[in-house]
């Protein structure tokens, strides 16, 4: 495959994954059809099934991409300082307003999915997958005390924490879309450091 051909393929992936964020963001995972999203893209659906090989191909490639960037953010953020609270302040931040393009639209795809694999049962291994791997990741930081100067948890303690750490996170965020005053950052991250400093009974 000559450089040129390479160059348009990662164009027209490009453009797809952007007509289908797009058209997701208005319309939800369930009202957005294949021709719809490759339309956003000036694409044809010839093209997503190509490149995604179906629908729920493109939602879950679109999902990956804002969990990479968003993770990398992270990571950056909470390596860059040594104060606790500075870093769960990034966490919280990197989750709620993520910093990659599109992060609000990121968001509501998130929550789009977690209903579209809810009334898909085809759908909830993959949703679950992805649930799984960022317990994973966050369960390594808190394993090592990243979040908590001097606080080392064993494997099954970090796991059970990063679940309890994701579901007050998501929790803050869907209030705090519907009522921004209502969730301002100070009370979330004083609400993640109490969990955490709290969670030491955890086993």
């Amino acid at each position: 495959m000559s450089r040129t051909q390479e160059q348009r393929r990662a164009e027209t992936r490009r453009r797809l994954l952007d007509g289908a964020r797009s058209v997701v963001a208005d319309r939800g995972v369930a009202g957005a059809s294949v021709e719809a999203m490759a339309g956003a893209a000036d694409r044809t659906s010839g093209a997503l099934y190509d490149h995604f090989g179906d629908k729920d191909g493109i939602i879950v490639a679109l999902l990956d991409e804002w969990k990479e960037a968003t993770a990398a953010a992270t990571q950056a953020d909470l390596t860059g300082t040594d104060d606790p609270d500075e870093r769960l302040r990034s966490l919280w931040a990197n989750f709620a307003v993520p910093r990659a393009a599109g992060g609000q639209q990121w968001m509501l795809l998130e929550h789009e999915l977690w209903l579209y694999a809810c009334r898909q049962p085809e759908a909830t291994g993959a949703a679950a997958d992805r649930y799984a791997e960022v317990r994973s990741r966050l369960a390594e930081s808190l394993a090592g005390g990243l979040l908590q100067a001097g606080a080392e948890r064993s494997p099954d303690q970090a796991a059970g924490l990063a679940t309890l750490v994701i579901g007050l996170m998501v929790g803050l965020e869907m209030q705090r879309r519907l009522e921004p005053d209502a969730v301002p950052d100070d009370l979330a991250v004083a609400g993640l450091r109490a969990l955490i400093r709290g969670a030491g009974g955890l086993s």
